[in-house]
């Protein structure tokens, strides 16, 4: 299918068969703490079998070289007996599959380092010709935290009736002023458009041992299964999304057992440390997220139900 306007970077070969669609959004860029922005989203598009219906080209996003260093931003190519067999550029890929009656764009990209509102644009026109309802938009944040405990999530939102919604997320809403994410600015500019669009950003634990307890170890988790898992209860239940989280409930409960013992092989090995108190106070001062969507689930049935009684009292009395 040709591109939707003349020169855009945005093209696709095929759009979503359902009326009703969502677009879930994560990149390798700076607010990516546990892999939330780019390996859950690959996660998602392993587990779900979607196919790519969709790409923004690289072209203009991305520099080649920065002076003074080699090749932290360059092209990978592959030579083999003289020929190029590969050149790996930074890709931004759309996936789809359906959900049920629903249907989810799955987004993996780049956070670009040039043209930044090009790219932008070329996103949320994308989401239009999808006729996206809502763009949610993943994010990690490291800090000190409990790691056996559900992660903070904090929120922001394009447009401000959102917030009502939303707060039934149990996230917090972001007073972050500072640099800006590839997020920050979608979320500006899709609020502009008056498209919905809401970033989630977990929180992921890392214990910097050096600045707290003057020891030269920092632990950091790469691959937070459980604030993957934090977000995704939240999507499910924000997008009416059935997405099975039990292998993630499974690889979270694996992930505290692994940081479990490397805090207790620490703590044999300098016991003056007082590692374990250092925890006991991050566990006393966190105040843990309760997001239990059954609660609403079981309101809204009793709401259903009272109003079914007052129907058929309403009918006797007639009667």
């Amino acid at each position: 299918m040709a591109n939707p306007a003349l020169g855009s970077a945005f093209e696709f070969w095929n759009k979503p068969d359902a009326d009703e669609v969502y677009m879930l959004a994560g990149w390798r860029q700076w607010a990516d703490a546990g892999s939330v922005s780019s390996g859950l989203p690959e996660y998602l598009v392993q587990m779900s079998r979607a196919q790519p219906i969709g790409r923004i080209k690289p072209d203009g996003f991305y520099l080649f070289q920065v002076p003074g260093t080699h090749d932290l931003v360059r092209p990978v190519v592959r030579f083999s007996d003289g020929y190029p067999e590969t050149l790996e550029s930074p890709r931004n890929d759309f996936f789809y599959h359906r959900d049920g009656p629903r249907g989810v764009v799955i987004f993996i990209g780049y956070e670009p380092h040039l043209d930044v509102e090009r790219y932008v644009a070329e996103l949320l026109q994308a989401a239009r010709a999808f006729n996206v309802k809502r763009i949610v938009g993943f994010g990690g944040v490291y800090g000190e935290m409990p790691y056996d405990k559900q992660r903070a999530i904090s929120c922001n939102y394009s447009l401000r009736w959102m917030r009502d919604e939303l707060s039934r997320l149990a996230v917090n809403f972001s007073d972050y002023h500072g640099g800006a994410s590839i997020g920050s600015v979608i979320c500006k500019r899709a609020g502009e458009q008056g498209i919905e669009y809401t970033g989630l950003y977990a929180f992921v634990p890392a214990y910097d041992f050096s600045l707290v307890m003057q020891a030269g170890n920092t632990i950091r988790i790469e691959n937070d299964y459980t604030a993957w898992l934090g977000v995704m209860r939240r999507v499910n239940y924000m997008c009416k999304l059935a997405y099975d989280l039990r292998d993630l409930e499974e690889r979270s409960a694996h992930l505290a057992g692994l940081v479990r013992a490397k805090l207790e092989e620490l703590e044999k090995a300098a016991p003056q440390l007082g590692l374990q108190e250092y925890l006991a106070r991050l566990s006393a001062e966190f105040q843990e997220p309760q997001f239990d969507p059954l609660d609403d689930i079981w309101e809204d049935e009793l709401r259903r139900l009272l109003g079914k009684f007052d129907s058929e009292e309403g009918t006797e009395e007639e009667e």
